[in-house]
């Protein structure tokens, strides 16, 4: 039995949303195709998620000093505190979905702030003479994403941070298996968009199918 997060970082409801509805097809045939694995679901917008302010970093720096986690300000023991608690959260995973709408060629800022969270040297990856290791060798990922233009290719190609950035961070990590599930266009073609969207949700159930199975690489 594998362990699953499905991680979504967007206020907006399924039904008023392009990537969380191809989020919810997407999570419906996981289900239905391997149902003995732990799906945990994280809604980021409904979350408490430190952000790396000077709290965190005094107190991270007096541990490193070797001052004992009790004897941090309340502040510090409480950030710090979550922020390893969502860290061992995603060490302890064996598959993470990601889902998100492009804001501003990005992601939106409460994923940016849980990414902070789990890229902790010593945790997620260390650093070794011949440069950072990511330890999170043989998880398998996929990234959800909506935006209304066309960035896949074209002139605006270049704009694009958020899979990408997503891309990126995985595989600093150690994830190597990572596949991307696009929906975009609809607001330059929105004569298009329930054919975008259609197209998009039966490409992330056959993703499904395959992520589903144990030891695959999709």
């Amino acid at each position: 039995m594998a362990k699953v997060l499905y991680i979504t970082a967007n206020p907006k409801a399924a039904a008023e949303s392009y990537s969380m509805s191809v989020g919810q097809a997407f999570l419906e045939v996981y289900r239905q195709a391997n149902p003995a694995d732990e799906i945990v679901e994280l809604d980021l917008y409904k979350m408490d998620i430190p952000h790396i302010d000077a709290d965190v970093f005094n107190g991270w720096g007096k541990l490193q000093q070797g001052t004992a986690f009790d004897q941090l300000s309340p502040e510090e023991q409480g950030k710090i505190g979550r922020i390893n608690e969502l860290t061992d959260q995603f060490v302890a995973a064996d598959k993470y979905v990601f889902v998100t709408p492009m804001w501003n060629f990005s992601v939106p800022p409460k994923m940016k702030a849980y990414i902070d969270t789990i890229c902790i040297a010593g945790k997620t990856f260390k650093y070794t003479e011949q440069g950072p290791v990511g330890l999170l060798k043989g998880k398998e990922a996929v990234h959800i994403q909506a935006r209304g233009g066309i960035y896949s290719d074209g002139p605006a190609k270049e704009f694009e941070f958020g899979d990408r950035y997503i891309r990126t961070v995985l595989t600093f990590l150690g994830v190597s298996s990572i596949e991307s599930i696009i929906v975009e266009g609809m607001a330059q073609h929105p004569e298009q968009a329930e054919q975008i969207k259609a197209k998009a949700i039966d490409r992330a159930r056959e993703v499904a199918k395959k992520f589903a199975r144990a030891g695959v690489t999709v």
